[in-house]
């Protein structure tokens, strides 16, 4: 029978350093360990059947890594004369590592699975499917009748969208602003962002920012039966039959700057005076400071009446005009720009069509939804708005703070 000499093995000073700390690191896989093991008692001259009786292992398993050392021996002199311990750790670590593996064959072509995620993307209804979204089974069987698949699972439908973070039966509604002009609605939005990063300034310099607007038809319900609280093991019950008292409207004042909910006005009704005296009411608490107001573009915000108040307040003395036929009164667009005026200590400023979302009172009213209306329960429209005040006292008392504005004025994307 032939003799086959062992692989000579052949590890410099540095390379020798990685393989110890290979062999002691708390952290080295096992097998890895082993095999930098096996190539120090290697280049130590120790012959195969010794290196098998001292780890336990077997010979084929020395004689592979003596060749696979060996081969690689010309280029981990190339990564120590070039790159520092680290690339020589890398590529060690490279060299007693797993080669590749085939492993199965793939079932699907790249192709498939592409044809797959655009069925995803694409419309439901504009497959001859009467559904308004994609499940993972019937896109499974879309990509069947399509002939994109002979055969395919719902599992592997799920794999492929996973991988590409893809979830057609998820839903996020969003309001797009859909302005004429983006570069107006950047320039309005740009504008209200930078307000809210010198709010706290602006208030040390004795000016008011203050967002407002009115929360309508909150319902007065009461429960037919009382609510069981939480218990262990159960989580709170209430009874869904209720009985309607009628509803208010909540108007509100959330000031940027310190996060305090400012005069409150819960009414009946919203009309161009019920928001002409809110809006004296407000001002009434610094009669000589300057206010703005972030406010949106209904009607009562640009009414004739808030023009004269606004006037009166600031002590212009001028034509106004008429409503409807002639100067500052004639129409939305001329009350507007008096009311927007940056020269009065009164002045208002308003969010882009279809875009309330920046205005901040929007904010602390989902969180008067969620702490109170949302599982409240309320005997009559007194007591609705008797919990309103209190909730609100006590927001301002405990809970009051400025909001982290982050949004600075880019138009969202679709």
């Amino acid at each position: 029978m032939p003799f086959c000499a062992a692989q000579a093995v052949q590890v410099t000073r540095r390379q020798q350093h990685v393989l110890e700390k290979l062999v002691r690191g708390a952290t080295t896989p096992q097998r890895l360990a082993q095999r930098a093991q096996i190539v120090l008692l290697a280049a130590q001259g120790h012959m195969t059947k010794d290196i098998v009786a001292c780890l336990g292992v077997t010979r084929p398993m020395v004689r592979k890594w003596r060749r696979r050392w060996a081969a690689a021996e010309a280029g981990l002199r190339a990564v120590e004369a070039q790159e520092g311990d680290r690339a020589l750790q890398t590529r060690i670590a490279e060299v007693l590592g797993d080669a590749p593996r085939s492993g199965r064959p793939p079932e699907f072509t790249p192709e498939q699975i592409l044809d797959i995620i655009a069925i995803a993307c694409e419309s439901a209804d504009a497959s001859s499917r009467p559904l308004s979204h994609w499940t993972q089974p019937e896109i499974a069987r879309e990509a069947i009748a399509r002939g994109v698949v002979k055969d395919i699972s719902p599992h592997s439908v799920g794999r492929f969208l996973r991988a590409c973070e893809l979830k057609p039966h998820q839903i996020r509604y969003w309001l797009h602003p859909r302005p004429d002009d983006w570069e107006q609605f950047d320039a309005s939005a740009r504008q209200l962002s930078q307000l809210y990063a010198q709010a706290p300034g602006l208030h040390d310099q004795g000016v008011h920012l203050v967002c407002c607007d009115e929360m309508t038809g909150i319902q007065a319900l009461e429960r037919l039966y009382p609510t069981r609280h939480a218990i262990p093991g159960f989580v709170e019950r209430q009874d869904a039959h209720y009985i309607r008292h009628g509803t208010r409207t909540l108007t509100a004042n959330f000031e940027v700057a310190t996060g305090q909910i400012l005069t409150p006005t819960v009414a009946a009704r919203r009309t161009e005076p019920d928001f002409v005296d809110h809006v004296a009411r407000t001002v009434g608490l610094d009669p000589e400071g300057e206010w703005v107001f972030v406010v949106d573009n209904l009607n009562t915000h640009v009414s004739a009446s808030l023009v004269r108040f606004v006037a009166r307040r600031c002590g212009l003395d001028l034509d106004l005009g008429r409503k409807g036929v002639r100067g500052i009164l004639r129409s939305q667009a001329t009350r507007a720009t008096f009311l927007r005026d940056p020269d009065h200590r009164l002045r208002f400023v308003y969010t882009p069509k279809r875009a309330s979302w920046l205005n901040q009172i929007e904010l602390w009213f989902s969180i008067l939804g969620r702490r109170l209306l949302r599982r409240g329960n309320f005997v009559s429209v007194e007591h609705l708005r008797e919990r309103l005040l209190a909730f609100i006292d006590y927001f301002n008392k405990t809970l009051a703070k400025p909001f982290q504005w982050t949004y600075r004025g880019r138009p969202l994307a679709a």
